[in-house]
């Protein structure tokens, strides 16, 4: 069903990304793409579906590469999509309309299908994979998850025989991830091929056929499930790999106390236009030297919460305070920074270095940022610009901006999205350094391993 034979690859004629990479997969087999960030997992899943070499004009490729019975370097990209379809990292990417009812029937119109099928193919997806809650709905107004869900979806009615997922659950809660490996299940019930690059783990262990890890762009070991399931923690973490199993989390609440010298929210309430309340009557303190985990549903109100602590939008009612005074949304703005969801959204500037030289303001010697590119592997990375980094590379910038801004009041909204075993630990042993230095640090998000290691308290948005 798929066939690479020895391809080496690269995005720049200088550098490879791929060298020499070899596998085949059989139909309806499930196999696992995994390794550290920037290992190449991503361009692997592009040559599968096309993106390479189609869209990739000064890339340098070697090799073959057979998809569902084509040859995709010279295979139509619109005939290569009817058999196989990629939910990206960034769901936002793949999206072509305001509406997710349109967004679901978009696919299914290209290829020409009568309207009456497309409605039967649509109601049968909403069906099988229990997308009531999504259906009539404004894609702005969706949270991440629900939006990778909806990605999900858009391809699943077009029911192609390879399916490809890049990070599938970046942006996921708990039980959207549950519900994301049931619809896997089904899939390899329908016979079709499924391949997921991912750094979660513990959700896909038991129910793929293999893995495949890859190592500094070369694939560096082939392993069977009941193999890759029995390697050792020691092994697994040298490798670079997150937990094989759900990590549970038990964590004390937030306090709703900060005696004036943290930041304490009272009875806020916040939405958007007069019918558009998120949340009303929140209370919790964060306090310097804890870092304070912020969770919930997919759609609960997290980003919105974070965003208005910020100063980014203005609270309908309630009151916040910053070291005992209560703050305005202009003094928020001043006094903290947030790293977005979405970190292509605060990348602005034409290098990796100017992006932190911007962050870190006229006072940061050199020196300093040559240090934090350093601690998180982007030295080697300075003059790449932004735009063409791997999504963790991307998440691991953005929170070097972070660090580099000195704020009082440091915001992560899902810092670990797209991120490997090594680098979580960095970005969980970064928060800890800035909260016992003083700084007021949240983080919103769903990666219980992440929130084990790095949060002191939770605050549980919905309960």
């Amino acid at each position: 069903m798929v066939q690479i034979d020895h391809v080496s690859f690269g995005y720049e004629k200088e550098q490879n990304t791929l060298y020499d990479v070899s596998f085949s997969v059989k139909r309806g087999e499930c196999i696992l793409l995994c390794g550290e960030s920037g290992c190449g997992k991503t361009t692997v899943t592009k040559l599968i579906n096309g993106l390479i070499p189609h869209f990739t004009e000064d890339g340098c490729m070697q090799g073959s590469v057979r998809a569902a019975g084509m040859p995709v370097a010279d295979t139509e990209m619109y005939e290569l999509a009817k058999k196989i379809g990629s939910v990206f990292q960034n769901p936002k990417s793949q999206f072509f309309n305001l509406d997710t009812d349109s967004e679901l029937a978009f696919g299914l119109e290209n290829e020409g299908m009568p309207p009456e099928q497309i409605r039967q193919r649509i109601d049968e997806t909403v069906e099988s994979l229990k997308l009531h809650d999504l259906m009539g709905r404004n894609i702005f107004s969706m949270s991440g998850g629900e939006k990778q869900t909806l990605a999900f979806a858009s391809v699943y009615a077009m029911s192609p025989a390879v399916f490809v997922l890049d990070e599938p659950t970046a942006n996921l809660d708990g039980e959207a991830i549950e519900r994301l490996r049931h619809q896997i299940i089904l899939l390899k019930e329908q016979g079709h091929t499924v391949l997921i690059a991912e750094h979660r783990l513990y959700f896909v262990a038991d129910i793929i056929d293999r893995a495949f890890y890859f190592r500094n762009g070369r694939l560096d070991g082939s392993f069977t499930a009941e193999e890759f399931l029995q390697l050792s923690d020691s092994r697994r973490k040298e490798m670079g790999l997150r937990s094989l199993r759900e990590t549970p989390l038990r964590l004390p609440p937030a306090g709703k106390e900060d005696e004036g010298k943290g930041l304490l929210v009272n009875g806020l309430t916040c939405g958007y236009g007069k019918d558009g309340l998120v949340f009303k009557d929140l209370c919790f303190a964060a306090v310097p030297g804890e870092v304070l985990a912020i969770t919930g549903k997919n759609g609960i109100g997290k980003t919105t919460l974070v965003r208005c602590l910020c100063g980014l939008i203005e609270e309908q009612a309630g009151e916040i305070y910053l070291g005992g005074k209560r703050v305005k949304a202009k003094t928020r703005r001043r006094e903290s920074f947030l790293v977005m969801q979405d970190v292509n959204h605060q990348l602005f500037y034409d290098s990796v270095w100017n992006e932190c030289e911007q962050a870190a303001g006229q006072t940061v010697k050199d020196a300093r940022i040559e240090e934090i590119l350093t601690q998180f592997d982007l030295l080697s990375l300075r003059e790449r610009h932004p735009m063409a980094l791997s999504g963790g590379q991307k998440q691991r910038l953005a929170v070097a901006t972070a660090l580099l801004s000195d704020k009082k009041v440091l915001i992560f909204d899902e810092p670990t999205s797209g991120l490997d075993y090594r680098h979580m630990c960095e970005v969980g042993e970064v928060v800890r350094t800035l909260a016992s230095q003083g700084h007021i640090v949240l983080v919103v998000s769903h990666d219980a391993e992440f929130m084990k290691r790095a949060c002191d308290r939770v605050l549980e948005l919905g309960t």
